[in-house]
């Protein structure tokens, strides 16, 4: 006997786990992940950083809204999700300046030292300083928005990977792992995987394409200081920060990828060691471990989210890219504004005044209905 649910949510990572607390006791809630645990894949796999001058304007207006959003949030909690930590681009000018953004003011090379003085003299000609960013404790906000869902009614079911998906009347008749769902609205939350979720669904594919990043926890002989800035490449070569005594670092790589459990290939790591043992002072010794994340991104670089066009009742939020975390929480709440109002209500959203207006307005020159 198949269980009924207004919604059901594909995908257990930050998308999904974002809709589900922002949708809980408003309708009825279930969300099945494929992996026996949460935000398995990509979403455990975060820099953790929000960065409101890194990404397209769409992305950086999502960034401006989900930061307002979890600093209410926690003023609500004993533990902060939301520290701040700056973010410093260097590189050739040319390459600074093509990155830089309108949220992030030039600084010289000097300043740049003093703000990280693990740079070494002579490797970067420009700088740039965002001091609004900040560092996310992604554990604590995944498990936020699963305790808000579960006390508030929402259903999660780990190690139920969809099999098959088909429009039957007004709804949706889902099979996920051994379990039977009905829903008026399916939400493919799918990440790497949605466009293969959209096939077993009988919808037709996006064109989503996942992209391979790296990145480690390396021991140094010299940490940073407490308060230093997360500090990347202009040419996305590579990008590190600090990470208690030792430093998070990442080669940056964007590869196309299929749908996969990620792992860092050979020499990827070795390579970003000795450019980072010659750019800083860090004197990385030892990598404790290593993780390769994929990022999921629609052709043009934005965010997906809205009901196809072409088949009712089937939502995409998807394509976050490498933005998830510091997008997830303003593309739930338009996400919920949009399925609790229906497809009709989608665009009268758009002119709403407040807050929740400027993320509608974010994508509403993209995608309202997806493929209209």
């Amino acid at each position: 006997m198949a269980a009924h649910y207004d919604v059901l949510i594909v995908g257990g990572g930050i998308a999904g786990l974002s809709l589900a607390s922002a949708l809980a006791g408003k309708c009825s809630v279930a969300l099945v992940e494929a992996e026996q645990e949460l935000a398995y894949h990509t979403s455990s796999r975060s820099a953790r950083q929000f960065i409101p001058s890194y990404g397209p304007p769409v992305v950086q207006e999502l960034t401006v809204r989900t930061l307002e959003l979890l600093a209410a949030r926690d003023a609500e909690l004993s533990e902060p999700i939301l520290t701040p930590r700056s973010f410093m681009l260097i590189g050739a000018e040319e390459d600074v300046a093509a990155e830089a953004s309108g949220l992030m003011r030039s600084i010289t090379p000097a300043e740049a030292l003093e703000l990280c003085p693990a740079l070494v003299p002579g490797t970067f000609q420009a700088a740039g300083l965002d001091e609004g960013s900040f560092g996310c404790n992604a554990p604590l906000l995944l498990a936020d928005h699963r305790q808000r869902a579960e006390t508030a009614g929402v259903d999660i079911i780990t190690g139920a990977k969809v099999h098959t998906a088909q429009r039957l009347g007004s709804g949706w008749q889902v099979g996920a792992g051994t379990e039977g769902f009905q829903a008026g609205v399916v939400v493919n939350a799918a990440g790497a995987w949605a466009d293969e979720l959209a096939v077993i669904s009988g919808v037709e594919k996006l064109g989503l394409q996942p992209y391979r990043r790296t990145a480690a926890i390396a021991a140094v002989d010299h940490p940073l200081p407490e308060h230093s800035p997360m500090v990347a490449a202009a040419d996305n070569s590579f990008y590190f920060r600090r990470d208690g005594d030792d430093v998070l670092i990442s080669p940056s790589e964007s590869e196309p990828s299929g749908p996969e459990d990620a792992r860092p290939r050979p020499g990827d790591i070795e390579r970003l060691v000795d450019r980072l043992n010659q750019v800083t002072t860090l004197g990385i010794t030892e990598v404790r471990r290593a993780w390769t994340g994929l990022r999921t991104e629609a052709a043009d670089g934005v965010p997906v989210a809205g009901f196809d066009a072409e088949a009712p009742g089937f939502y995409w939020l998807a394509g976050q890219g490498g933005y998830g975390f510091q997008t997830s929480s303003a593309m739930a709440e338009l996400a919920a504004a949009q399925i609790l109002a229906g497809q009709a209500g989608a665009a009268a959203a758009s002119g709403t005044a407040g807050p929740e207006s400027r993320t509608a307005q974010a994508l509403a020159a993209t995608r309202w209905s997806v493929r209209r």
